[in-house]
């Protein structure tokens, strides 16, 4: 039965209570459906998925793909004090027999070449020979086939899913344990599917580690504010239905598990868990004479405003990481707004139901009733007043010292680094970091682009267009910023080095004729060079080249340094003129991430400010309200600033979520507390408001703020360096934020009203739903003043 003065917001929240069991069986239903669509979305974490498909760089790679279809590859090192040595050379081969006998997989090692090249023998028993062979040229080193204390084995895998590369690798392994000891002192493993695989598995266990750490909180610290394992039961169901739904519906949009997917259920779960604090802090303590059910739908539609102002401010700012160029970073905030607005939906719908059947415990306001906390709180506003232009200027100063920390000062500070090479999304312990470490340092680089050449139709073997990419390729090669040129030239250089010719091919046009013919023959008879000449149309080569991406200023100067080459390369030999070359590949791809990281956090930071600024225009009237509103976040996320630049912690595909994070989720504080300041502020002064703004939300602030700092500091647990530091910046982050709210928040607000305080502390403790007192308002019967 409505009570007299019920609003319709209240009258709705009647209405769905009273279908409460229905509510609860449509849930049933539709929680499994969504966990089964959940259980389905794939996994895929690795670097090669960053850049977005509508990028023209990603389109131009995938156009590349259709005519050289690239296979996966990894490298083991065989280590040892002298490679060459005999029992060395013999390990290595046994080694290559055994891959030989795995599925799938096609190993080749510079011994193996060596013997094909020179007929007479296993290299083990020609020792000498073989050295001289293999230090003989630079081509083997350039291959990656030997380097300083190694000997290389690269191995292709044929696989098409990670699935089917997990499967390769784990046979790998189990063929390699048997040679794990002297004459080699280890043998390392390189390449983009151990990262990937455990990029992947890592991403896995975060989400198995920091789900039960952030379940385990919400478990105390929802039994530490209610006191009741009904209320718990109602907090975790809800929390299941969310979290399910959630990942359902991005099981419907097609999205993939990456390396910052972990933040989707991570995100939801937090989110979800701050609306309950504030739904269930208000509903708790109902004033003496009200009935429970009155209260529950009061409870409601006071808090429905600002709760879902917050939740839909927090969803349209995770959705503006949709203008970012990096596609996990774009798909992630896609998600968590999709999925913040059906978490909005289960909390009005089925919290209440969960809170009427489960009859969730409250308790009656009583004078005299106040925690520590109250009292606290009770302190804050005169407290803010003394301190207030120190709480501003320090604020201020932490600010600005966040803006430098971020963007630099020309000629004296540099910006804050960036971080996009694949390693440094791996745990630096790792012996797989170790391993590329040394094999780059090897081959001058490890960053691969792929140099496109067309030629007109059929012209592919020209022998002009063949000595033009014969220059091309040594005018790279003489930059000390290039590792290694592998194409169709290189074929070549190996028959004339093999041949006692040297490795330098003639720069004669009458030698190319017979050259371009042998090409010819080999494409016959060797698969492997059908990955470097399109044998369909023979208008399309390739050349891959491994190169240090840290060299370059941007992908600009990247393509800059390659286009000035061809053309001095084309000035020689004319005929490349007739053709054209474009590099593509990931080098490329993984250089436009480093710039497109500032952009995403500058324009996504702005979009999301402008958005919840507009969400605060809704809940406030007044300007100056709006704008100091957005204090604490601001505040917050400057300050991170110095934090990461002292620390060394780098702007990456997950810190660089830091800026929308923190004001999408931060923002509840703000909008909660000022929505009950205008509540309070109805006929009393500024002290009286900021009284009854934190009695009401002071605690569910501060355990709101706790649920979202604890959440992602489970993300510290993290084996991804990235995902690790995140966890860290954004507990901190909300916890800054959080004491913002309740110190320079308030000191803003002292200064811009003019007002004083009078001193005295409140009167004894009201019933929550009445107004202020001096307020010249009285509570209904059924629910409190509107807010202005």
């Amino acid at each position: 039965m409505n009570a007299p003065g019920s609003s319709r917001l209240e009258a709705l929240f009647r209405a769905l209570v009273a279908r409460r069991r229905a509510i609860i069986a449509l849930y049933a239903v539709l929680i499994p459906l969504a966990a089964a669509a959940a259980a389905r979305i794939p996994s895929d974490s690795s670097i090669d998925r960053l850049v977005v498909q509508s990028d023209a760089d990603f389109r131009a790679r995938e156009e590349f793909r259709r005519l050289f279809p690239e296979r996966a590859q990894v490298i083991l090192l065989a280590q040892a004090p002298d490679p060459f040595a005999p029992e060395v050379l013999r390990r290595a081969a046994e080694i290559e027999a055994a891959l030989r006998q795995v599925p799938r997989v096609s190993p080749f090692s510079a011994p193996t070449v060596f013997e094909q090249a020179r007929p007479g023998g296993a290299a083990a028993d020609r020792p000498e020979e073989f050295r001289a062979f293999a230090t003989g040229t630079d081509l083997l080193r350039r291959q990656g086939l030997v380097g300083p204390g190694f000997l290389g084995i690269p191995v292709t895998l044929d696989v098409e899913s990670p699935a089917d590369r997990d499967r390769v690798l784990g046979k790998i392994d189990r063929a390699l344990a048997p040679f794990l000891s002297p004459p080699l002192t280890g043998l390392g493993k390189v390449g983009g599917p151990y990262v990937d695989a455990w990029l992947e598995g890592e991403t896995a266990r975060a989400g198995r580690t920091a789900f039960p750490l952030l379940g385990a909180f919400v478990v105390v610290i929802t039994l530490s504010l209610y006191r009741s394992v009904r209320t718990l039961l109602a907090f975790l169901l809800t929390l299941a239905a969310a979290v399910a739904c959630a990942l359902g519906l991005g099981h419907l949009a097609g999205y993939a598990f990456t390396i910052v997917s972990s933040l989707v259920p991570l995100t939801i779960l937090i989110t979800t868990t701050a609306a309950l604090v504030y739904l269930q802090s208000r509903f708790i303590e109902i004033p003496e004479g009200r009935s429970i059910e009155d209260h529950q739908a009061f409870a409601l539609a006071n808090k429905f405003l600002a709760t879902t102002a917050s939740m839909f401010a927090a969803a349209i700012g995770f959705a503006a990481l949709a203008v970012s160029k990096i596609r996990p970073i774009r798909e992630m905030g896609l998600w968590v707004g999709a999925g913040i607005l059906v978490t909005w939906v289960v909390v009005f719908t089925l919290f209440p139901a969960l809170q009427s059947l489960l009859r969730t415990p409250v308790r009656r306001a009583a004078a005299g009733a106040d925690g520590g906390w109250q009292r606290l709180f009770d302190r804050l506003p005169l407290w803010t007043w003394r301190f207030r232009w120190p709480l501003l200027a320090g604020s201020f100063l932490l600010m600005v010292a966040g803006t430098v920390a971020l963007l630099g000062l020309p000629g004296r500070i540099a910006p804050l680094p960036l971080q996009t090479d694949a390693l440094d999304y791996v745990d630096p312990r790792l012996p797989i970091v170790r391993d590329t470490r040394l094999f780059e340092r090897a081959i001058s680089g490890l960053s691969q682009v792929e140099v496109w050449v067309t030629t007109p139709e059929g012209r592919a073997l020209d022998p002009e267009i063949l000595r033009g990419l014969d220059a091309f390729s040594r005018r790279l090669e003489a930059d000390d910023r290039i590792g290694t040129v592998t194409g169709p030239i290189t074929t070549l250089r190996f028959l004339r080095y093999a041949a006692g010719g040297g490795d330098r091919l003639p720069a004669e046009p009458s030698a190319w004729p017979g050259l371009a013919a042998s090409l010819d023959q080999l494409l016959l008879n060797e698969p492997a060079l059908r990955d470097q000449i399109d044998i369909n149309s023979l208008s399309h080569l390739r050349l891959t080249v491994l190169y240090q991406v840290k060299g370059f200023a941007g992908v600009e100067a990247t393509r800059a340094f390659f286009g000035a080459v061809w053309e001095a390369a084309a000035a020689e030999v004319p005929a490349l003129r007739e053709g054209r070359m474009r590099i593509v590949g990931q080098g490329l791809l993984q250089a436009k991430i480093a710039e497109y990281l500032v952009p995403t956090l500058t324009e996504s930071f702005l979009l999301t400010a402008a958005i919840i600024f507009l969400a605060f225009l809704v809940v406030f009237r007044s300007g100056a309200a709006r704008l100091m509103a957005m204090i604490p976040s601001v505040f917050a996320i400057l300050a991170m600033f110095p934090v990461m630049r002292a620390c060394g912690i780098p702007l990456n595909v997950a810190t660089i979520l830091i800026a929308s994070t923190v004001l999408g989720a931060s923002e509840n504080d703000q909008i909660h507390f000022f929505y009950h300041l205008q509540e309070g502020r109805r006929g009393a002064g500024l002290e009286a408001a900021m009284h009854h703004a934190l009695r009401i939300a002071g605690r569910a602030i501060l355990f709101a703020t706790l649920i979202n700092a604890g959440g992602f500091l489970a993300l510290s647990f993290s084996g991804l360096p990235p995902m690790r530091q995140f966890g860290i910046l954004a507990s901190s982050a909300f916890v800054l934020s959080m004491l913002a709210s309740l110190t320079a928040l308030p000191a803003a607000l002292w200064v811009v009203s003019g007002e004083r305080p009078t001193g005295a502390m409140p009167a004894p403790r009201r019933p929550v739903g009445a107004p202020p007192r001096g307020s010249g308002a009285e509570a209904a019967p059924g629910g409190a003043p509107s807010p202005g």
